[in-house]
Parts: structure tokens; C-alpha cells; sequence
């Protein structure tokens, strides 16, 4: 096939969003902000392993772009979204295929909904008269990390006499003071939070769909359950499950733990066999477009409950129940598991 008959390959990005849906979380960025100051976002780099590379999820709920050393700029003075990618890697391309660069403005402005893409390179001048900076200050999420781990893991940095390195967001917002010598930072992460807590009906149907692959594989790894298999092959029925139907791996390390390994909330090592008489445990869900799922189940390895086992377990289905009858619109986490705290009073008075 000639290079006249065969296409040029199309820059790989995301479908499961328009560019109208990035487009409009953007427009609600702006009206938090204000109109005298930016915005700016920085992308996940360059990990050098050979890994899928997974954007951090602020950046790519904001753009969609999967690649690293993005950077985006939102000017609330003319309310313009400005990309900033990096130079085309020829070697890279030759090797995994063709990618998202600079050099791409058009491609990149349509498949995006920006109003123009930049070279990574230009974000230093276009800031640097800048008097007033949003940024995120919150440890942004990636593969298999929330904000709770990426927390724990800055404390231990911190505490770690031979590293104390800054956070990447800290190092990021030291580079913007450098250049832009007279801003004043805040911090964008309470923006960002607030958006992503309503979801869009994409969002919700990736969700679902997380929900649903979760299910089946909680349902495989049932029936795949039998004394003397290890608590990693379940985790393999698992993984297999959501490759299958297209997701990208599990969204955090499973938990799968069997007797008193239970008793380690996000017990993760999963090597020890399944033991007749034991209960299991099974935590685990995938990666569907950076939304994932979190259920937990029990079952006995042998397939049936003892007495004590029912019990406890028909526990956990009645805590189960209050929560789903005290979820609704309006009130906040702690409301519900306050009011479902109280709905349980009798029961564990009861078992007592």
C-alpha cells in the first residue's frame, strides 16, 4: 500500500466524551474563578516504565487528553481554554503509534472543544504578567490512587529524613512563582472537588458500567471458589473479567482475603489459600474510563454459611439496608451513616 492510498494514522484520544462535555466543565471553572485571574492544570509526566499510561483524573476531566507533559490554561478575562503540549516525538511515534502533539492544533482544538493548543514551552510567557493564579494544591489522582493514599504516602515523604522531596504540585506552583513573580496563588482543587461531585449522564453510565463489570466478577470468583485455590487465582478470575469486557485493569489492588486476613481492612497481599470452614472476602473493581466501582462481598469457601456466619452476615445485610433506605438527595455522607447508625441500634442490641 502506497502512502497515497493508505490514510495518515489519527492521534489516539478518548471517546467516551464529546469535546462539548470538556467544554462545559471548563465554562463552570470560569464562573467560580472570576474574570482576573487563570487557571492552570497541570498533566501527569512521563513515568519511563512500560506501563498504559493513565492521565491524572483533574487534568483529564478537564481536557481528555492522554498524554504526558499536558498542561492546560483557563484565562478568565476572555474565558479562552489553552492547551500546551509538548513537541512531536518521531522516535516515540514510530514505536506505539500516533499521538497527540503540538504540532496537531487543529486535531487537537476539535477532539479537545480548546480554543487554541500551544507548544508545552509557551505556558512560561503567557503567564508570567499574570497577577492571580488558581491551581490545584490537592495531590492529583491517578492509576490506583485517591487522595487518601497520595496523603498518607506526602506524610511518609515528609517524615522521611533522607527524601522530603515537595509533592509534584508544590514543585509545579514553585516553577509558576518563578516565572510569574507577582502572583497571588489560590488553590483550585475545592473548585474541581465541587464539580466532579455531579456527574453528567456519560459519567453515570461509565459508572454503572463499573458497577455492573464488578458484579460479574464478584459473581465468576463465587463460583470459581473452592477450598485450596490461593486468594490471587480469585483475583485473576477478576482481572480476566474486566479485561474482557474492556476495562483498564482493576481501579485500586484487590483485596481479597480469606479468614482472619479479613480483619486488615486493605489487606492486599493475597497469597494465602482458601480454607474450608473460612469466610472470604472480595474487594476489588475495575478502571472503566477513570470511574470505578467499590463493593465488597462475603461468601463462605465451602459454600455454606455455619450459624455464626449467617449471623454476622445477615448483620452486614441489614446495615446494608439502612444505608440504601437513608441515601437520598439532599443530606451529606455523614447524615446517612449517623441516621443508619441509629437504625442499627435495636439490631445490635439485639444481637448482643
Amino acid at each position: 500500500m502506497t502512502d497515497a492510498t493508505c490514510p495518515a494514522p489519527q492521534p489516539y484520544h478518548q471517546t467516551d466524551f464529546p469535546p462539548e462535555e470538556f467544554a462545559s466543565r471548563r465554562r463552570r471553572v470560569f464562573e467560580r474563578i472570576g474574570s482576573d485571574v487563570v487557571a492552570v492544570v497541570q498533566g501527569l509526566g512521563a513515568s519511563g516504565a512500560f506501563d498504559i499510561f493513565r492521565q491524572t483524573n483533574e487534568f483529564y476531566y478537564l481536557s481528555g487528553v492522554e498524554l504526558p507533559h499536558a498542561c492546560l490554561l483557563l484565562e478568565g478575562a476572555t474565558r479562552k481554554s489553552i492547551l500546551y503540549l509538548p513537541p512531536r516525538d518521531a522516535k516515540l511515534e514510530r514505536s506505539e503509534g500516533a499521538l497527540l502533539y503540538a504540532d496537531d492544533k487543529q486535531t487537537a482544538m476539535t477532539l479537545t472543544g480548546v480554543d487554541d493548543v500551544r507548544p508545552l514551552g509557551s505556558l512560561a510567557d503567557d503567564v508570567r504578567e499574570t497577577r492571580s493564579i488558581y491551581a490545584p494544591q490537592a495531590p492529583a489522582e491517578g492509576r490506583q490512587a485517591c487522595r487518601d493514599t497520595l496523603l498518607h504516602a506526602r506524610g511518609q515523604i515528609d517524615a522521611d529524613p533522607f527524601d522530603g522531596r515537595p509533592s509534584d504540585e508544590a514543585h509545579f506552583r514553585g516553577r509558576l512563582a518563578a516565572t510569574a513573580v507577582h502572583a497571588e496563588f489560590h488553590d483550585l482543587s475545592p473548585i474541581l472537588d465541587e464539580l466532579r461531585m455531579i456527574k453528567s449522564p456519560r459519567e453515570l453510565a461509565l459508572m454503572r458500567r463499573a458497577g455492573r463489570l464488578t458484579a460479574l466478577a464478584v459473581n465468576e470468583a463465587i463460583r470459581s471458589t473452592r477450598p485450596g485455590l490461593m486468594e490471587y487465582q480469585l483475583g485473576a478470575v477478576a482481572d480476566y473479567v474486566f479485561s474482557v469486557n474492556g476495562a483498564r485493569g482493576g481501579g485500586y489492588r484487590p483485596i481479597i482475603a480469606c479468614g482472619s486476613n479479613i480483619w486488615n481492612a486493605h489487606y492486599y497481599r493475597n497469597n494465602a489459600p482458601l480454607v474450608d470452614g473460612e469466610l472470604i472476602l472480595m474487594d476489588y473493581a475495575p478502571d472503566c474510563g477513570y470511574y470505578t466501582s467499590d463493593i465488597g462481598r462475603i461468601w463462605p469457601v465451602n459454600g455454606t454459611y455455619s450459624p455464626w456466619q449467617r449471623e454476622l452476615y445477615s448483620f452486614i445485610v441489614e446495615y446494608h439496608k439502612a444505608l440504601l433506605r437513608r441515601i437520598r438527595p439532599g443530606v451529606t455522607a455523614d447524615v446517612v451513616m449517623d441516621e443508619s447508625a441509629a437504625d442499627m441500634e435495636p439490631v445490635v442490641e439485639q444481637t448482643a
